[in-house]
């Protein structure tokens, strides 16, 4: 991977400058996007601490904030349409980052219409069903984001790296015969196409931490005692399986990269840059959803007008009968009288300006003169 430019980034202005907006953050997180049929060799292909084109940390924070006002647009926009939805699936080894991502990404967002779903290791009830029912049940509505912290994926990741979870899993003896994996990467590609034709948006999210920089982050939630609560000794355990974790990601990134759903791989070893990266895709994803707020129909708008006199008339005396169009006019009035006080400084003698008062003094001083000597 090559970095580019972190021009990548993002517009406040999401009516005006959609398209523009969107070629930009398409060009940077294409870097990061797993190309479907690619074969993927993690380690290889994909680094920790890329930048992405981003040289400094306060250029990436200043862009973060741009694309989580665009997020926050978009979100209400999605929320008020009700057509579609998004499923985001934030996959990464302990301490890659998820929580934080979900923190920052979506702090703009309306709790209305945003969710996360957390899953643990799996409930009896759960371990009663098919692998991908206790997912099915946490899926968007239509108008809603929602957020897998660890998702389906868990289910050819933890269960392949530990296979006595598969036994757990109660699957008739013929289900175990073959290709257990190749098969759930296809059921799962099944699933998320399903989804996305029935119009839900599948984002897929991998955190790309390195070994070092894992140690580094359980050590500081040893060092920290406010951080204590979030360390423990199985996480440290499981870095015995470094190696079999990145073969069984670098496969299901290979397997389940898909046009209707691709992966995007994000660097994770800087935390800005993680949360950047996670902000661009989700950006991208709903730019090109392209919500709209619904148009009101003709009676519909008879109503708000035959409401909104109703209201009017239930003002206070001597108050506003409509305080916000009242606000929106003030405000409009005072921006014309500093905007016109800037013109008459800007143009001495055309009015109103220092310069023009003086000048204007002269010249009937001299008139007056002139009039005068001729009388």
């Amino acid at each position: 991977m090559t970095d580019t430019t972190a021009d990548a980034a993002t517009d406040s202005t999401p009516d005006s400058t959609a398209d523009s907006t969107a070629e930009r953050i398409e060009t940077f997180i294409e870097q990061l996007r797993v190309p479907p049929g690619s074969e993927v060799d993690l380690k290889q292909d994909f680094d920790p601490r890329f930048r992405a084109g981003i040289a400094k940390k306060s250029d990436g924070v200043e862009l973060l904030d741009v694309g989580i006002e665009l997020l926050a647009e978009y979100q209400r926009r999605l929320a008020a349409e009700q057509t579609r939805g998004v499923l985001v699936c934030l996959q990464a080894l302990d301490a890659g980052g998820k929580d934080g991502t979900i923190r920052h990404v979506m702090s703009g967002m309306s709790p209305q219409g945003v969710r996360v779903a957390n899953f643990k290791v799996p409930s009896a009830e759960e371990l009663d069903h098919d692998y991908l029912w206790r997912y099915a049940r946490q899926l968007p509505r239509r108008g809603e984001i929602t957020i897998f912290n660890r998702s389906h994926y868990e289910e050819v990741l933890v269960v392949r790296v530990h296979p006595e979870n598969l036994d757990r899993q109660k699957l008739p003896g013929a289900t175990k015969d073959g290709d257990v994996w190749a098969r759930r990467y296809r059921e799962i590609n099944a699933w998320e196409r399903y989804l996305a034709e029935n119009g839900f948006k599948v984002v897929k999210l991998f955190l790309n931490l390195s070994k070092e920089e894992q140690r580094i982050r359980f050590l500081k939630r040893i060092d920290v005692p406010d951080r204590n609560w979030k360390f423990s000794a199985a996480d440290v355990r499981e870095r015995a399986h470094w190696g079999a974790y990145q073969r069984a990601f670098s496969q299901m990134l290979s397997a389940t990269s898909t046009p209707w759903a691709p992966w995007y791989v994000v660097p994770a070893d800087r935390k800005w840059l993680a949360r950047l990266c996670a902000a661009a895709v989700l950006a991208h994803t709903l730019i090109d959803i392209g919500p709209h707020y619904p148009e009101m129909s003709e009676p519909a708008r008879r109503e708000l007008a035959k409401a909104k006199k109703e209201l009017e008339k239930e003002a206070p005396r001597g108050a506003p009968a409509d305080p916000y169009k009242a606000s929106v006019a003030a405000k409009s009035h005072e921006r014309h009288e500093k905007d016109g006080k800037k013109d008459g400084k800007k143009e001495p003698g055309k009015g109103g300006g220092k310069e023009a008062g003086k000048n204007g003094g002269k010249n009937g001083r001299k008139n007056r003169r002139e009039k005068q000597s001729q009388g």
